[in-house]
C-alpha cells in the first residue's frame, strides 16, 4: 500500500503558546502558576493576586499577633504566672517561621552588629536569672524577657524584606488601634468603661480594668504610626489616598486616647508627635504646629469640648511633685523601692521576677496595699502592686547594672542608628516608615518611665521593637520596593 502524503505539522515558536493553551489569567485546573512553585491558581484569583498572596504570607504570623489583641481575654489573677494568650502563641509561630526561614535559605541573616545590638540584652537576663534566689522564677522570667526584648523583634528583622512589607504590618497595627480605640469610646460614652472618680467612664477597650494601659498602649503605637505616614508624601507608586487615610486615622485615634485617662501615655505621644514633626523638616513643623494650635482653640476654647475629668486629670500632671495623688505617691515609693534592691545587687539585681517578693522589705509606709480595679464588665477587685510601674527600675531591681545597661543600650544604639539613617534617607524615596519606626520607639522609651511590661499588650511591644529595630539594622536602601 502507497503511503500517503507526509503533513507538516508546524511547531510554535519560541515563547508563543500551544495550540489550545490560554493566553492570560489564571490556569486550567488549579496548575501552578508560572514562577510560583508548589501555589495552586485559586478559583477567582488572578496571577497578580496570588503572587501578591505569595509575597504576603511569611507576614501572616505578624499580623495574627497584631490583630489576635482585638479579642478579649480574661486576665484572672493577676499574682499569677504563666498566662498565654492567642497573640502570645502567634509569636511563638513568628519566630519559628523566621528560624525555618532562616535554616532553609543557608544566609548569615544578620551582621554580626545588628546580631549583637539585638542578642546582647539575653546575656544579662541569664546572668539574672542564674543568680536568681527563686530558679524556677528566674527561669519564667528568662523566657518571658526572652521573647519580648529578643526573639521576636529579631524575627520581625528577619522576616521584613522591604518597606512594603512594614507598611503591611504597620496596618495592621493602626487597624487594631481603630478596633479598641472605638471599643473604648463606646465605654466612656455610655457609661460602661472602667472606674474612674468613682464613675465607669475610664476607656480600656476588651483589655479590662485589671489591664488599664493595654488599650492606651495599643492607641498610642497606632497613632504614631499613622502620624508618621501623614507627616511626608508617600513613596512613588504607593496609593494616593495613604496620606489622607492617615491623617484621618490619627485624628480619629486622639478621642480614645484622650479618655484613656492615662497621663504617662498622653506625655509619651506628645513627646514623640513633636519630635517627629520637627523631624519632618522646618516647613512642615510650622504648618503642622499652627494647625494644631488652631484645632485646640476652636475645639476646646471655642466649643468647650473637654469634661472636667479630662481637665483635672491633665492638670494633675503639673502637680505630681507638689501635691501628688494617691497613684503618684504609690509609684514614688515603688521607685524607691526598686533602688533599693539595686543598692543591695547592684551587679546582677535580686532576679527575674522577684520584685513582688522583695518588695515590702523595701517599701516605705505610704505604700498602698493594692490598687481598686472594677467596671468594664468585671467586679470590684483589689490589684496588687508587682511592679515599680518603670522599665528602666524594674530592670535595673531585678537585673541589676549589667542587665540595665544591655537592655536599655540596645535601646538607645536603635535609636541612634534609626536616626542617623532617617537623616540621611532621600526626602523623595517614602520616609514614613522609618519616621514611624523612631517615633515608636521614642515613644517606648519615654513611656518606660511611667510604665513597664506586662499584661497581653506586651506582645505588641516586642513586636513594636522588631518594626523599630528593622529600621535601624535594615541595609541603607531601606527596602527599595
Amino acid at each position: 500500500m502507497t503511503p500517503g502524503p507526509v503533513r507538516h505539522v508546524p511547531q510554535p515558536a519560541a515563547g508563543a503558546a500551544a495550540p489550545g493553551a490560554r493566553v492570560g489569567g489564571p490556569p486550567r485546573g488549579g496548575a501552578a502558576l508560572p514562577g510560583l512553585p508548589g501555589l495552586p491558581g485559586l478559583p477567582g484569583l488572578s496571577a497578580p493576586a496570588l503572587r501578591r498572596l505569595r509575597h504576603f504570607a511569611p507576614l501572616l504570623p505578624a499580623l495574627a499577633t497584631v490583630l489576635l489583641l482585638a479579642a478579649p481575654v480574661g486576665t484572672g489573677d493577676v499574682s499569677t504566672s504563666g498566662k498565654v494568650t492567642p497573640a502570645d502563641a502567634a509569636s511563638a509561630v513568628l519566630v519559628a517561621t523566621a528560624a525555618v526561614r532562616v535554616l532553609r535559605d543557608r544566609a548569615r541573616p544578620l551582621t554580626p552588629a545588628a546580631a549583637a545590638v539585638l542578642g546582647a540584652p539575653a546575656v544579662g537576663f541569664a546572668a539574672a536569672a542564674a543568680t536568681s534566689l527563686d530558679p524556677g522564677a528566674g527561669l519564667a522570667g528568662f523566657l518571658r524577657y526572652v521573647q519580648v526584648f529578643v526573639a521576636v523583634p529579631a524575627a520581625v528583622v528577619l522576616l521584613l524584606r522591604d518597606r512594603r512589607d512594614f507598611g503591611v504590618v504597620a496596618g495592621a497595627i493602626v487597624l487594631l488601634a481603630l478596633v479598641q480605640g472605638a471599643v473604648g469610646t463606646w465605654q466612656y460614652a455610655t457609661g460602661s468603661g472602667a472606674s474612674y472618680m468613682g464613675e465607669d467612664v475610664r476607656a480600656v477597650g476588651t483589655f479590662g480594668p485589671s489591664d488599664v494601659m493595654g488599650m492606651a498602649t495599643v492607641v498610642a503605637y497606632g497613632l504614631v504610626v499613622a502620624v508618621g505616614y501623614a507627616l511626608v508624601p508617600p513613596r512613588p507608586g504607593a496609593p494616593r489616598w495613604l496620606r489622607p487615610a492617615a491623617m484621618c486615622c490619627a485624628a480619629l485615634l486622639v478621642v480614645p486616647l484622650t479618655v484613656s485617662f492615662s497621663r504617662g501615655t498622653w506625655i509619651a505621644t506628645a513627646a514623640a508627635c513633636l519630635v517627629m514633626v520637627l523631624l519632618a523638616g522646618r516647613r512642615q513643623a510650622v504648618r503642622v504646629l499652627a494647625a494644631l494650635t488652631a484645632a485646640a482653640v476652636v475645639v476646646v476654647g471655642g466649643l468647650g469640648v473637654g469634661s472636667h475629668m479630662i481637665s483635672e486629670r491633665a492638670a494633675s500632671i503639673t502637680r505630681v511633685t507638689d501635691a501628688p495623688d494617691s497613684s503618684v505617691t504609690d509609684r514614688y515609693t515603688l521607685w524607691a523601692a526598686a533602688l533599693g534592691m539595686w543598692r543591695e545587687h547592684p551587679v546582677t539585681g535580686v532576679g527575674l521576677k522577684r520584685f513582688p517578693a522583695e518588695r515590702d522589705g523595701h517599701a516605705g509606709l505610704a505604700l498602698s496595699s493594692a490598687s481598686d480595679t472594677a467596671g468594664a464588665g468585671q467586679a470590684f477587685a483589689r490589684e496588687p502592686l508587682l511592679s515599680p510601674h518603670n522599665m528602666y527600675l524594674l530592670a535595673l531591681s531585678e537585673q541589676g547594672l549589667l542587665g540595665c545597661t544591655l537592655l536599655a543600650g540596645g535601646w538607645a544604639a536603635l535609636l541612634a542608628l534609626g536616626l542617623r539613617k532617617l537623616r540621611t534617607f532621600p526626602r523623595r524615596s517614602g520616609r514614613a516608615p522609618g519616621l514611624a519606626a523612631v517615633g515608636l520607639l521614642l515613644w517606648q522609651c519615654t513611656d518606660f518611665l511611667y510604665a513597664d511590661i506586662g499584661g497581653p499588650s506586651t506582645v505588641l511591644t516586642a513586636l513594636l521593637l522588631g518594626l523599630a529595630a528593622w529600621w535601624a539594622l535594615h541595609p541603607e536602601d531601606g527596602g527599595a520596593r
